[in-house]
């Protein structure tokens, strides 16, 4: 058998120089297209949902919050598991799917299923579906340092500028910003004053809530006067100026 492959090889040299640049050329292909990982994703296929309901305890979450969105979880298609983690202020649950699932058709299946499940949580508490990757994919940290800056005016700089850059990087699912100081706006009430001017607290908040608002604008000219009017309000009248 061998006598006859190496009898037929010497009196075809031309076919088999070209079987061998073709398995050359094969492997080559197969060398720079092969997805190759240093560190093999081995984590499961999973979609996580992370809720938060500040100020509550670990008990109040799990029966509010964690307990509803596993019971509404269960029975989806391919999850080999419904696993969920309560904690202060914030609830972690975990869909693990088969490993033939593809990721968006899992994270899809899990969003249809939290429409219906919305409705059973209390007011103000919305389930946010984690970032399509694993743990194995956290690749990169960076700093962010300049002289004469406080740590307020660095984590502004990453939240709105950096961030923002970086998330638009093809293949990076999430930026995760770590430490600084989150820019906030406080407003301190005084009990006192308020009673003295005879002031409620609803109108304090109805007012702030209020300022926020985007309303559009007009000019009205009456009397050789102009008057700016801004806001949903009407006019009645002169007098009403």
């Amino acid at each position: 058998m061998i006598e006859k492959i190496i009898d037929w090889s010497s009196k075809n040299r031309f076919i088999v120089i070209l079987i061998y640049l073709l398995i050359i050329g094969f492997g080559i292909y197969s060398v720079v297209n092969l997805p190759v990982d240093a560190i093999p994703d081995l984590s499961e296929n999973q979609v996580i949902i992370y809720t938060e309901w500040m100020g509550r305890s670990p008990q109040i979450i799990e029966d509010q919050v964690t307990f509803p969105i596993v019971s509404g979880l269960q029975g989806l298609p391919n999850v080999k598991a419904v696993r969920a983690s309560s904690m202060f202020g914030m609830s972690f649950v975990f869909v693990i799917f088969e490993d033939g699932v593809d990721t968006y058709f899992a994270r899809t299946r899990v969003l249809e299923r939290l429409n219906t499940i919305q409705a059973q949580l209390p007011a103000g508490v919305v389930p946010t579906l984690g970032p399509d990757g694993t743990g194995v994919g956290h690749i990169f940290w960076y700093t962010v340092e300049g002289k004469n800056y406080d740590l307020a005016t660095l984590r502004s700089v990453q939240d709105w500028y950096l961030r923002y850059k970086l998330v638009s990087v093809e293949g990076v699912a999430e930026i995760a910003s770590i430490g600084g100081f989150v820019k906030q706006y406080s407003v301190i009430i005084d009990p006192r004053r308020l009673q003295a001017l005879g002031i409620s607290l609803s109108t304090v908040r109805d007012a702030l809530r209020s300022s926020n608002m985007d309303v559009g604008g007009r000019t009205v000219e009456l009397a050789e006067t102009e008057f700016a009017v801004r806001g949903r309000g009407y006019l009645k009248g002169l007098d009403d100026l």
